[in-house]
């Protein structure tokens, strides 16, 4: 089984035609932080969040999962990947609990129903097992959704602006959940452009704009202030 401690991306980049999403990008996080990719709508943060998904394919540099890459290793390595989008990925037919047995099935959990049930415990919403996804509120979609992306127990966690539709409790619960997973050894990258909740919780940022990157800083404070700081430059 793949386990890495280490994600490098050297030099990577991904052109749709003559526009450039991403330029020359390079930075290594390691297992037990969080890292943060900031910045505008159009910075970039979604494209790297599809790379590093092995979702998109770079058109230049190297991305390796401790000393493997996506080419060498393929369904394998994807298996230790969780990812929350802009698409949840659940059947609104389907009931929450039936969503979830579902994704954990296709993981091939040995009791698919048992991870659904502590998964649903976990999001608050067992009390919610059994009513379809399509009579949810948007933020406990989004709350059925990361579960979804982490009932196989992944070792690098993707999340895409993972806050949209949260209330404050929920967001909050989510920081926590975030905590944990940082805690229990895994690698999570953050795409967000939520400065509040960010703030205090990511071990590193990137600061993107236009498909390069402006500036790395470890363990940022004062978040909001620095994002404008660095966001501000020439």
């Amino acid at each position: 089984m793949i386990d890495f401690s280490e994600l490098t991306a050297e030099d990577v980049s991904r052109h749709f035609g003559r526009r450039k999403a991403l330029s020359r990008i390079s930075f290594q996080t390691r297992t037990g932080s969080i890292l943060g990719l900031l910045g505008p709508n159009g910075a970039g943060k979604s494209t790297m969040i599809a790379v590093l998904a092995t979702l998109l394919r770079a058109s230049g540099g190297d991305i390796r999962y401790g000393a493997h890459t996506a080419a060498a290793t393929g369904a394998e390595l994807r298996a230790r990947i969780g990812i929350l989008g802009h698409d949840l990925f659940l059947y609104p037919e389907l009931t929450a609990r039936e969503n979830l047995a579902f994704f954990a099935g296709l993981y091939r959990a040995a009791n698919a129903y048992a991870a659904a049930d502590a998964a649903l415990d976990r999001a608050g919403l067992a009390d919610r097992a059994h009513d379809p996804i399509s009579s949810f509120s948007r933020g406990m979609r989004q709350r059925v959704a990361l579960e979804r992306s982490l009932i196989h127990g992944p070792r690098l966690v993707l999340l895409d602006e993972p806050f949209t539709g949260l209330d404050d409790a929920s967001a909050a619960a989510l920081v926590a959940r975030l905590r944990g997973l940082r805690n229990d050894g895994a690698i999570v990258v953050l795409a967000t452009h939520d400065l509040d909740l960010a703030e205090g919780l990511l071990d590193s940022a990137l600061f993107l704009r236009d498909g390069r990157m402006v500036d790395a800083v470890a363990r940022p404070d004062a978040l909001r202030l620095t994002y404008r700081s660095i966001m501000g430059r020439s």
